[in-house]
């Protein structure tokens, strides 16, 4: 029987539900892909980016508590953290429109029905 995001110390049921919307149902499918990979998920799925977040599911996953992160640990993390970001963010930039490039084609789009004033 699967045990619940929530039998993992420092994981609270808001983070568990976050998961849950990225397809991470279980403390043992959550240890399994590790805390990188999961957060990638996280972030891939649209949960927002949350570096304290992010070191945090590190740190639960260690068995140590969250604010045990300190000093170059912890400016390591953030380094990957960014680059995690930015890979998450160029993959969803290949796979999905912006809204800025979603919106310049609601505008045409009204503008060739003839729904806004020509400016």
């Amino acid at each position: 029987m699967a045990s619940p995001l929530t039998s993992i110390k420092g994981i609270g049921p808001a983070i568990a539900e976050g998961f849950a919307r990225a397809g991470i149902t279980s403390a043992e499918e959550l240890r399994a892909i590790g805390a990188e990979a999961a957060y990638e998920v996280w972030l891939a799925s649209g949960n927002p980016p949350h570096f304290i977040g992010y070191y945090a599911l590190h740190m639960a996953l260690q068995g140590r508590p969250w604010n045990d992160c300190r000093g170059a640990e912890k400016e390591a993390f953030r380094v990957k953290f960014d680059a995690l970001k930015a890979r998450v963010a160029a993959q969803g930039a290949n796979t999905a429109p912006s809204k800025e490039k979603g919106r310049a084609r609601l505008d045409a789009a009204l503008d060739e029905i003839g729904l806004r004033e020509k400016r």
